[in-house]
């Protein structure tokens, strides 16, 4: 009777969530996010294939015809492929230093026990309520008249990982305490180094942290604005710069503004949609932890 009564139950809830786990509201909720997500992607994208005549006609409207001509002026255009050198190096840069860094902080506070160890980890716990605008004006400083790394590469690539390294080092340390002591053991016993240990066993065994931290690293340096803005001039800058720029020296040409924009946005969101499901995986890895 029990069961007979259990599946009753299970039929009766299934008749009253048509909609699987959740019900309606849950879903109309989520593709209202989605639409208001997606939704100015998709119009800037499809904007970059219609004229100006058309936007002003009918802004909400699709292509007819569809043209290639605003994304071709984009791709032709020396000044974006400059820019977009110009973002790939210094992301690169800051995605490096920050997951090297990161990991060689996070390892001994996750593996070594020592008096200081908690109250240190709290100092890059701490940092990710630091926000960068603050110490903007420091920076300039710093970085122009002190390291006389102005306007370069470095000079901003540098400042994004020391931003990026307390959230680095919040989501790598629970990986790294996760690890089984008895793995390190055996391999202390199999006559490992410490410096071995920690190449050949603990950084394969924390690659979804690695992974995670990297593209956050990476998607976040390319979208940057603020330090960019303030530290690179000319040949030098970024392209959420040179978005800015073209934006204002073409604003009466609306649609190729908008292949601009769409172009400078798709190597951070091929990246991130290709890693999300490691993404994904890798903070709850570190949430476990």
């Amino acid at each position: 009777m029990n069961g007979t009564a259990m599946k009753e139950n299970e039929m009766s809830t299934r008749r009253m969530r048509p909609f699987g786990a959740g019900g309606p509201l849950t879903y109309f909720i989520a593709l209202v996010v989605v639409a208001l997500t997606v939704g100015p992607v998709l119009y800037g994208a499809m904007g970059g294939f219609r004229s100006n005549e058309q936007l002003a006609r009918d802004p909400a409207g699709l292509p007819e015809p569809w043209l290639l001509t605003n994304y071709e002026g984009v791709f032709g255009n020396p000044d974006f492929w400059r820019y977009a050198l110009n973002s790939t190096a210094i992301a690169v840069i800051t995605t490096v230093v920050a997951v090297a860094c990161g990991v060689m902080a996070a390892y001994p506070l996750a593996r070594y026990h020592f008096k200081l160890r908690e109250p240190l980890f709290m100092v890059f716990v701490l940092g990710l309520l630091f926000p960068a605008a603050v110490a903007i004006i420091p920076l300039f400083i710093l970085v122009t008249r002190d390291l006389q790394i102005g306007n370069t590469w470095w000079g901003v690539a540098l400042p994004q990982a020391a931003f990026w390294l307390p959230i680095t080092v919040v989501i790598l340390r629970p990986f790294l305490m996760a690890i089984p002591r008895e793995l390190e053991e055996a391999a202390l016993m199999d006559g490992a180094s410490r410096v071995g240990i920690f190449w050949w066993l603990m950084l394969p065994l924390s690659m979804p942290g690695l992974v995670t931290v990297a593209v956050l690293a990476f998607v976040g340096s390319w979208n940057a604005y603020l330090l960019p803005l303030l530290l690179l001039q000319e040949d030098m800058r970024t392209l959420p710069l040179g978005v800015a720029d073209y934006s204002t020296e073409h604003s009466a040409d609306t649609a190729g503004v908008l292949a601009f924009t769409t172009i400078a946005m798709i190597p951070a969101l091929v990246l991130f949609l290709a890693m999300q499901q490691r993404i994904v995986g890798g903070l709850r890895g570190a949430v476990k932890g």
